[in-house]
């Protein structure tokens, strides 16, 4: 278990000391780095992800062809008129008028081009009751939705006048506008929301309100630093929103964890009777290191992002990535630093009944033990006392229950299916407009959401490349892929032409997918292929979905291996044990492996989905899965790391292992609980929102929080390093060559009793 003699050394330990003996100068210089990666961020502006650089596949090379080209498609626009009647067709006075009466109130709003009557373009349904009049919104497409509201009244005003007649716009536009209004502020409540419930727990978990309110700021710097820092980056990789969201999120997380672990520690050795220097210094060479080593893991799984390929997915990697760096320099630089400069202030605005010594006298315990959640030291958490004893007393059944049970948690992630939601799957029936988007897909099926072919030619007005196109809408229809109407809208001076191609199957993605790979993989080699040096991608919202899941799938080994092989070893050089950082791998799997069949079991079977407000939609969002993957697999080694870190530092200084394991483990549970109920609360927040695609990341991430600290942390870890014994620490002599950053312990921290303060860099026995 060491060699005997060590030094006290090790970048948090001298980090944490140089900052407490230089406070003023260390919080200078973190609120300089806030402020100047915001200013020079702002300075900068944020270079947006444009469509091109976030779809991949053919959908992505339709999107660069348009753009080079200089071609802004406006927001398309329809208005569904639908008899009630059965007998009422389209073709009568009645229907007709109606036609008239909407393609003359949507022109003149000034607000649209291009109105087109069902009439003229044969998009009227093979019922004969349905026809769609067609326009196009004026202006910047991404806007647009903000200038669609007089069209939508002028639409609701013909509706009045025609009661035998249902008639409803939908589009582009008229979906953002209604989805901005419905959900536009759902999203940023929950973001602010979480700091006032991060805050509230903090409190509880503290008892005192400037305790509580150190890690809350903290990482709120971080995240404003950040933003910062993403817009510089955003210049080498353009960012989104979503990346922003996925941001706050996971530094709100973890800068609040890692304040946690490391204000906890140093109240627990305050309360053991040190001195507030010496507790300090235990603090950074403990927690202070567990935080490098948890963040460094983190960081390296969020970096995985970046082999997907995927500009959405490598700006998510980036951002997350930057903001778990930041909070982890923050937490061993200026958080030692700030709680010098408190010293015993840190304990004011305390609550009556939820401090720690009001709690103790309440129980009447005495608050010494030097160990423990800072309240009563190894009693302090009488509910895990109590597990582990019987973990600890029979680790193999304890093993072989809790394992079995995840393992059947995870059983129907086997059958898991991904796609991107439709209109109805994403919103269910919670806004008209979706039950629109369904009528219309009946009516006209694939009608709403078309495959649009760009092709782009020498000369598009050629005969050869003329007669293609002919030839490719009569085949689109004649193969069973389409049943029309197939429109053509040309570009002469930029030599490309727009096909829309509505697909069998509609709305729904299996059927659609296979009506897109008779056009792609039949249809398009049959025209456009016979004619040199043209170009015809397929885009669309299916081929959108297809080709952003072939790429995901494809990106899955890669990411995986990458996170995998580098979390290993990361913990093999931070704990030279083979068999912990095995463990620690295979113990990861298993949580996110749970996470996955829970979400397979509500939002896919949509077993128990009403408990979470949700509904069984038939498949997992495609992002998700790997997007879980990453952020589990590092937000998990919070926990393991500062768990294994405990038992390793009770085992050096003479503990046997199972007791290490039994002070590890109890001694790091308040401090585990109080940062899993931040995150469960924090993404659960996320699982109330309205989208189904928002609710399945919330549920995923707090179900899998949950299951890391209580059944994994709680008893499968102990579990398996009991059964294991002394082989937990196995490391074979010829990996004595690889690069030792295993612990630096002070002396304080391996020895029992308090103890004067060691002078940094002398001799201390193991």
């Amino acid at each position: 278990m060491g060699n005997g003699d060590t030094r006290v050394r090790g970048i948090a330990a001298r980090a944490g000391g140089w900052s407490a003996r230089h406070r003023w100068a260390a919080v200078g210089i973190w609120v300089l780095f806030v402020v100047l990666a915001m200013g020079l961020g702002s300075a900068a502006g944020t270079v947006e992800l444009k469509d091109s650089d976030q779809l991949s596949g053919e959908t992505g090379r339709a999107a660069a062809i348009a753009e080079e080209a200089g071609i802004n498609e406006p927001a398309g626009e329809s208005v569904l008129l639908q008899a009630k009647a059965a007998g009422v067709k389209a073709t009568g006075a009645e229907f007709r008028a109606a036609v008239e009466a909407v393609m003359k109130a949507v022109e003149g709003t000034g607000k649209v081009t291009n109105v087109t009557s069902p009439y003229d373009t044969d998009t009227i349904s093979k019922d004969g009751r349905s026809a769609l009049v067609q326009f196009d919104m004026r202006g910047d497409a991404e806007t647009a939705g903000e200038r669609v509201e007089p069209v939508l009244k002028a639409v609701d005003t013909v509706q009045k006048d025609h009661e035998g007649l249902l008639i409803e716009e939908i589009g582009g536009a008229s979906m953002n506008k209604t989805f901005d209004d419905a959900f536009g502020n759902d999203f940023k409540q929950a973001e602010y929301s979480a700091v006032p419930v991060a805050l509230g727990i903090l409190l509880v978990a503290f008892g005192a309100l400037v305790a509580a309110l150190v890690p809350v700021l903290l990482a709120i710097t971080a995240i404003v630093a950040t933003m910062g820092l993403m817009m510089l980056v955003s210049h080498i990789q353009p960012m989104d929103d979503t990346s922003s969201s996925v941001m706050l999120l996971v530094g709100l997380a973890v800068g609040v964890d890692y304040c946690l672990f490391y204000l906890r520690r140093e109240r627990e050795e305050r309360a053991a009777g040190r001195d507030p220097e010496t507790a300090l210094r235990i603090a950074a060479a403990t927690s202070g290191r567990a935080i490098i080593v948890s963040g460094v893991t983190v960081c390296v799984a969020m970096a995985g992002m970046l082999f997907t390929g995927i500009s959405t997915f490598k700006a998510m990697g980036l951002a997350s990535l930057m903001v778990v760096a930041v909070a982890m320099v923050g937490s061993v630089t200026v958080l030692p630093a700030v709680l010098s400069l408190l010293g015993t202030r840190v304990e004011k605005g305390r609550i009556p009944f939820l401090h720690p010594d009001k709690r103790r006298k309440a129980n009447g315990g005495s608050g010494n033990g030097g160990s423990g959640n800072g309240r009563s030291g190894d009693n302090g958490s009488r509910f895990w006392t109590s597990v582990l004893r019987v973990v600890l007393a029979k680790p193999a059944i304890s093993l072989v229950v809790a394992a079995g049970a995840l393992l059947a948690i995870a059983a129907p992630a086997l059958g898991m299916k991904t796609q991107n939601l439709t209109l109805d799957q994403e919103f269910g029936d919670s806004l008209p407009i979706v039950k629109t988007y369904e009528r219309v897909n009946e009516a006209f099926p694939g009608g709403s959401d078309p495959a649009e072919v760009v092709v782009r030619a020498n000369d598009i007005n050629s005969a050869e490349v003329k007669s293609a196109i002919a030839d490719f809408r009569e085949q689109a229809v004649s193969s069973g892929a389409s049943r029309g109407p197939v429109e053509v809208k040309v570009h002469d001076s930029q030599n490309i032409a727009f096909v829309y191609v509505p697909l069998v199957g509609g709305s729904n993605l299996d059927k659609a997918e296979k009506s897109l790979d008779i056009i792609r993989d039949e249809v398009r080699p049959a025209t456009f292929g016979k004619v040199d040096g043209v170009e015809a991608p397929v885009t669309g919202q299916v081929a959108g979905s297809k080709d952003f899941n072939d790429q995901l799938v494809s990106a899955v080994a890669p990411v995986f291996a990458f996170v995998v092989i580098f979390a290993f070893l990361l913990m093999l050089l931070s704990f030279r044990s083979l068999t912990i950082a095995i463990t620690s791998i295979v113990l990861n799997l298993l949580s996110v492996g749970a996470a996955y069949g829970i979400l397979v079991a509500v939002f896919q079977h949509g077993w128990g989905a009403s408990l979470v407000g949700a509904e069984g939609v038939g498949a997992i969002i495609t992002w998700l899965p790997l997007f879980l993957f990453v952020i589990l697999f590092g937000l998990s080694m919070d926990y393991h790391v500062f768990v294994v870190s405990r038992i390793r530092e009770a085992r050096m200084r003479g503990l046997t292992t199972r007791d290490a394991i039994q002070h590890g483990v109890v001694t790091t549970a308040g401090v585990i609980t109080s940062a899993a109920v931040i995150m469960v609360a924090v993404f659960a927040i996320f699982g109330t929102l309205s989208m189904q695609s928002m609710k399945q990341m919330g549920v995923g991430l707090a179900a899998a929080v949950l299951i890391d600290a209580t059944i994994i942390r709680g008893v499968l870890l102990p579990a398996v390093m009991a059964l294991l014994g002394e082989r937990n620490w196995y490391f074979p002599k010829w990996l004595n060559r690889l690069p030792d950053l295993s612990h630096d312990e002070s002396p304080e921290a391996a020895a029992a009793p308090p103890q004067p303060p060691a002078v940094e860099g002398e001799r201390v026995g193991v």
